[in-house]
This record gives C-alpha cells, structure tokens and sequence, in this order.
C-alpha cells in the first residue's frame, strides 16, 4: 500500500501548512500562533475535541472511530522551534529573529495534523485516536508540563506513537529500535567559588580558572575510568565562563555542558563521580564549588512489540524492505520519552532528502514525507485499533 489516497489528495495543503510553520516559528511555551492553527484545523475537519492549552500550549485532540471499542491509540508530535537563526535563504524561511525550525518539528506537527483529517473523515476503527501536539520538546519539559497537567488521566491511552524526520537516511526509509533508544540527557553548570586577585599578583588569588581547567580534564575521565566500557555515555563540557578584563584573575568561574547515558543506573554513577570530584578539587584548592546536575530528558525506552507493530504498519505504506529495525543507539534526547515511562508505545524516525543535519542553521526539509509520514500514523492507529 503506498501513501493513503485520502492523504495523496490533499498533500499540497500539507505543503502548505508546513510552510506557513516554518516561516512563523516559536519556541517552547510561546507556541500561540501554531497551537491556534492547529485547534482551528483540527476543528475544521471534524475532531470529535479538542482540548486546548495542556501544558501551557498544548493541545489534544479526540477522534472517535464508527465502530464501538475500549482502547486509545495516543499519536503524538511536537510544535516548537530552536533558538537560533536560519541561514537557508528560502522564500518562506523564518520571519521571526532567533527563532527557527531547525529540527523538523514544524513536519512532525504538519504529519499529525494530516493523518488527524484522514481519521476524522474515515473513521475506520474501533475505539479512539487521541493528538497530542506537545509544545517546547527542546529541552524545556513540555512533556512534563502536560504529564503534570494530567494528560493521560483526562486522555487516557493505551499506545502511544510519535514519529522523527531524518536527512540522514534515505526517503521513505522507516526505523525503530526496540528497548532503549535515545539516550537520557542531564544538564550541568558547575560555579567554582575562588578568590580574586591582581593579574599581575595571582598568589593573592585561588584562580578559578585554573581549577576550572582542571576539573574539566579530571570530568574528562569519568566515562573512560568509570562506567564500564560497555555502557555507552558521553560527558561533554560544552561552555567556560570566567572574567572580565586582562590584568584581573576573577573570582568565580562556571562550566556547563551535557551527560548522556542509556540506563538510569549509569546517570547515576556519573552524577556521583562529578560530585565527588567537586568536593575532591574544592578541598585541593581550598574553594567552593557548587555542581547543580538537571535531568531533563529520560531515556527514551521503545516497548519491543509496539516498534514491531509500528514497523509492520509502516511497512504497508512504504514497504516491508524499507521498514526496518535498527540496533544504532541514538545518544541525541527526546522527551517523548517522559510520556512512554507512563504509557507504552514506539518511537520511529523517517528520512528524506537532504544531507544537512538538523539544529545546523542551513537545515532543509524534504515536503514529499508530509504525506508518508501521515500516512504511517494514521495506519497504525487504524491497525492497533481493528480488533
């Protein structure tokens, strides 16, 4: 089966809502404009509900099937921009400064929204299909936010779905890995305390950038001295910041950056070892340094038969050949994660054109996988919804 007919005939509008996306970007929590966009549609075409403002600017969508049925199919995609500027040069690239859809989101909802209208005029299931359009997934909690809010107590599912482009893989190439899949992702600043001096005179001073530079290589062996070497992680120290003028050693510095880790016992090793050597370089160099780690992302974990049902319906849009399960660990985050540590389901990636990677300024999107992807998402909720 290729893409559904229903979809196929009005995949140019899709183009055009994706475009109209893209060029009014917003980041997360500021998704007004798009969530309005998305309700009004929503409603145009027939959605049973539609629920708006969970988690600040989410909104959900109920599509009842003509047949009765107990279960809940939840099909899910994110609306936000990054914060950062597009360097693309298209006619309808991002009108709005230190906003752009550098990540695909702006296909993920337009996908959604595709597959909702074809729900909506088919109806061919038993149950319900529950769209959720989450805002802010780039590393602002909108999943929490709606979690928090009660999503799956007022929306209950009992699957859950969602779906990722890829300029990396060929086009109409499906993929999902069953288990863990993406990595979980902790955020860090670490502010070292010292004390200041003249530049000329750093014997006054216990300069904080020295003991910077040395925590960052001493942080540098927590992965390859600590975690077992089969346990993939990485440490990465992504920011320095630290004084103000040539002839003064300053009194404070702080180090940000990332840790990734596929199991929650590894994040906890690693969170343990760079307290430990904070306290261990503070009593060295007789400072404070205060380490402040955040969980934001957990790991994002694909229940093995839901990836293989997800596989399966997609193979009947794409074909079984392009259908495939991958082993490749991801250690990229994403907080579709938080919503499948409370229901089970699978997350999926789906290529197209471009050899850009996203959250790159020049990132393109292939508009032919508008159609594909609705596709897919319609078809799975139709299959896991016929019995």
């Amino acid at each position: 089966m290729p893409v559904l007919p229903k979809i196929a005939a009005y995949a140019s509008e899709l183009t055009d809502i994706r475009r109209d996306f893209h060029e009014n970007p917003e980041i997360g929590f500021e998704e007004v404009r798009t969530s309005g966009i998305v309700a009004e549609l929503l409603r145009k075409w027939g959605v049973d509900e539609v629920h708006t403002g969970i988690g600040k600017t989410g909104v959900v969508g109920i599509v009842k099937g003509k047949r009765e049925g107990s279960r809940s199919v939840g099909l899910r995609a994110d609306m936000d921009a990054l914060p950062m500027d597009e360097l693309t040069n298209l006619p309808y690239a991002s009108k709005n400064p230190g906003a752009f859809h550098g990540c695909g989101h702006d296909s993920h909802t337009t996908m959604l929204l595709g597959a909702a209208r074809y729900l909506a005029e088919t109806r061919d299931f038993a149950g319900r299909v529950v769209l959720i359009f989450q805002p802010a997934e780039e590393g602002l909690g909108g999943a929490r936010a709606m979690l928090e809010e009660g999503l799956f107590e007022k929306f209950p599912c009992d699957e859950i779905y969602g779906m990722h482009n890829n300029p990396l893989a060929p086009p109409e190439t499906f993929g999902v890995k069953p288990g863990a899949a993406m990595a979980g992702a902790t955020f860090f600043d670490i502010t070292i305390n010292g004390v200041g001096s003249h530049g000329a005179m750093p014997h006054h001073a216990r300069d904080p950038i020295v003991i910077a530079t040395a925590l960052v290589q001493n942080l540098q062996t927590v992965i390859s001295r600590n975690v077992p070497a089969t346990e993939p992680a990485v440490l990465s120290v992504t920011q320095v910041h630290s004084g103000s003028a040539y002839n003064v050693v300053p009194d404070k510095a702080v180090i940000s950056g990332t840790i990734r880790y596929f199991s929650d016992e590894v994040r906890d090793l690693i969170h343990d070892r760079v307290g430990k050597l904070c306290a261990g370089l503070a009593q060295s160099y007789e400072v404070e340094i205060v380490p402040d780690l955040r969980p934001i992302f957990d790991v994002l974990m694909n229940d093995a038969d839901l990836a293989e049902a997800y596989r399966e319906a997609a193979g009947d849009i794409v074909g079984l050949e392009k259908a495939t399960v991958t082993e490749e660990l991801v250690t990229g985050s994403e907080d579709f994660a938080d919503m499948l540590k409370v229901v089970p389901g699978a997350y999926c990636t789906l290529g197209h054109k471009g050899d850009v990677p996203v959250h790159n300024p020049g990132f393109l999107l292939d508009d032919d996988m508008l159609p594909v992807g609705a596709s897919i998402m319609a078809r799975i909720a139709e299959k896991r919804l016929s019995f």
